[in-house]
């Protein structure tokens, strides 16, 4: 019995990885903020349920994505320090088992959201996963500078989906969510992207500063901070939050702005990195702010 597992075990963690687990856990977490702002008050029994069942789809069908995205990237994966690691890219696990495992995944979350969410919330995943598995991954990344910028559409679906759970609609608010992780993306990748801009351009990637140079990419990171701070204040003018969240949104913005201007104007690729981890904890605060705000 240990000899079978000592064997299997390594084969599950393979598998395991290829979903990406940090990545959906931050989708799931977003898609939850969604699905809490979407219910008054506090929840019922029955909200509980159906938003653990939403919970469950969606981290299939979004680790599905993440699997395909493997698949497809494993020869650029291959050429890259932070990704040589996947098992696609080393060969590990053969391209019929990836393909295998993210189409089982897929259906299976798509079986639990039509059949026990609703078949809204369904579709709109399912289109989220078309989204980042094919238009992003085949078409875009490989082919323009701004895969960043249209791509993101994909990964600021996660609310949205959230509160087509429990409503059964896609209202303002949760477009509102939806623009704000829209407009983090860029910032957040492209921070990423100049530390290891020789990954990217060994690749062949046609990333921001590969195709445009390290100034550009750093005056874009700063603009679009400044736009996301305006954005972030949205939930608060809208009336979807208070004061809670709207001095969160406010410190954490000067915060990411802060970074994102000393990036511009004294670069480094220390600070680069820097910028890139505060941008995770800049929206992990600013939807907890939003889920403490509605509670209190």
């Amino acid at each position: 019995m240990s000899i079978l597992g000592h064997g299997i075990l390594p084969r599950w963690r393979q598998f395991n990885a290829l979903t990406k687990p940090r990545v959906i856990q931050l989708i799931v977490f977003c898609a939850l903020i969604g699905m809490v702002l979407a219910v008054p008050g506090v929840p019922t029994w029955p909200d509980v349920q159906l938003g653990l069942l939403a919970c469950l789809g969606i981290w299939l069908v979004a680790g599905a994505a993440a699997v395909f995205n493997c698949l497809v990237e494993k020869r650029i994966d291959a050429l890259m320090k932070r990704t040589s690691w996947r098992p696609t890219a080393k060969g590990e696990l053969t391209d019929t088992e990836a393909f295998v495992f993210s189409s089982v995944l897929c259906v299976m979350g798509s079986v639990v959201l039509y059949c026990w969410v609703n078949p809204l919330t369904m579709w709109l995943t399912f289109a989220t996963f078309v989204g980042y598995a094919v238009v992003y991954t085949v078409i875009l990344k490989p082919l323009t500078p701004q895969n960043i910028v249209i791509g993101g559409a994909s990964g600021a679906m996660p609310p949205v989906l959230g509160w087509a759970a429990m409503t059964g609609e896609v209202g303002p608010e949760a477009l509102i969510l939806f623009l704000i992780i829209f407009l983090w993306t860029p910032p957040h990748f492209w921070a990423l992207a100049l530390y290891r801009v020789e990954d990217y351009r060994k690749s062949g990637l046609p990333m921001l500063p590969v195709t445009h140079g390290n100034a550009f990419t750093r005056l874009q990171i700063w603009l679009y901070t400044l736009v996301l701070f305006a954005a972030c204040l949205l939930p608060f003018i809208y009336q979807m939050s208070g004061w809670i969240y709207l001095v969160s949104a406010v410190l954490l913005g000067i915060g990411f702005c802060g970074y994102a201007y000393k990036l511009w104007r004294h670069y480094s690729d220390e600070l680069a990195r820097a910028t890139f981890k505060f941008s995770l904890i800049h929206l992990s605060l600013l939807f907890a702010a939003l889920l403490i705000d509605h509670y209190i």
